[in-house]
């Protein structure tokens, strides 16, 4: 019996570019080769696509695009469900089952790609479009997770026209993010006000809107989640902080913070963290997979923080290491979500 084609695409136009490399490498070492068909391909950080033949290490180390490869687009034609690759001017069509898209970020998370696939009838194994694009968007996400009564900061987006007079009603100290993008990229914690312009001015360099939030006491927790229906979570983990916040350095090197897993809570408060991740997850039209990120405060408040469509991938994030505490090892962990994605109702119907 001839196997599906899984495409799973790395790299990208993206700010997470690197990030992408090492989850996608994982994968690719993990992949279930004895279920599927894996086909890569590695988007540069300019945007081309090529189907990648070459070794895992080349992708980690980033030289993968200095292969002689060739040049892939998405069919949107008859041809519907395939992927076409050039070669020597001759066009070769490769039917694909459903991509994976280890895409962090702009252009891989926030529904860019989902729709791409969308038209070309190829499925996701992931979020769809909207959730992605809610997911993204840090301040449409906590007014509709609000709105089902799950607390979320107090906060407020700006354009690029300049400061809206209601942010003088935030108790500082404040967080500027970008609107949208991830790894924790352009993101600053401002204690007075005459800092506020300059950690504008660098959110800006990472989307066209920057929010602005009041800071929530407290500290992080985590949840992963897997699922459509039925919905299953990761052990809740904690992360321990001596100063400052969890910023990309952090994330990367744990310097000076700590990860707990599983977090250092009683186990009432553990359920309803995990209760309010599932909530989270339906609420924004979460698929397949995510980790859902919230504050818990000293009174046992829980507070939205953000939903990961696409979380980091190697095996020692922390997603999978949720989930690892939760029983599945990262090969099977690969195995069940490409399961699940493929046999995911909207994904059946096409």
């Amino acid at each position: 019996m001839k196997l599906k084609t899984i495409a799973v695409l790395f790299g990208g136009n993206s700010s997470e570019y690197e990030v992408s490399l090492q989850s996608a490498g994982a994968i690719i070492k993990n992949f279930p080769y004895d279920k599927y068909t894996l086909y890569m391909v590695g988007i540069t950080k300019t945007g081309k696509w090529y189907h990648y033949q070459g070794e895992v290490e080349n992708i980690l180390n980033d030289t993968w695009f200095k292969e002689t490869m060739n040049s892939v687009s998405i069919s949107l034609g008859i041809n519907h469900g395939t992927m076409i690759e050039i070669i020597n001017s001759k066009v070769v069509y490769h039917h694909i089952d459903a991509v994976l898209p280890v895409l962090h970020g702009k252009n891989g998370e926030d529904g860019s790609i989902q729709g791409l696939m969308g038209l070309a009838n190829i499925p996701i194994i992931g979020s769809g479009i909207l959730a992605s694009a809610l997911c993204m968007d840090k301040y449409r996400a906590h007014e509709l997770v609000k709105s089902q009564g799950i607390k979320a900061a107090k906060s407020f987006v700006i354009s690029r026209n300049g400061l809206n007079e209601e942010i003088y009603d935030l108790k500082f100290p404040v967080f500027v993010k970008p609107l949208k993008a991830g790894s924790s990229y352009g993101i600053s914690k401002v204690s007075e006000h005459k800092d506020l312009k300059y950690a504008i001015s660098l959110a800006f360099k990472y989307d066209n809107e920057v929010i602005i939030e009041e800071e929530v006491i407290g500290f992080e927790v985590g949840c992963a989640v897997i699922g459509n229906k039925h919905l299953e979570v990761g052990v809740v983990d904690e992360i321990e902080l001596s100063g400052g916040f969890f910023d990309f350095n952090e994330k990367y090197t744990l310097k000076s913070s700590k990860i707990h897993l599983p977090a250092r809570i009683d186990q009432k408060t553990i359920k309803k963290i995990q209760d309010t991740a599932k909530n989270i997850y339906r609420i924004l039209g979460c698929q397949t997979f995510a980790r859902v990120d919230m504050f818990l405060t000293p009174q046992n408040e829980i507070y939205f923080n953000e939903v990961n469509t696409i979380p980091g991938f190697t095996s020692h994030s922390r997603f999978p290491q949720m989930m690892k505490a939760a029983g599945y090892e990262f090969s099977k962990l690969i195995d069940v979500i490409i399961e699940m994605g493929l046999n995911n109702e909207s994904n059946i119907s096409k």
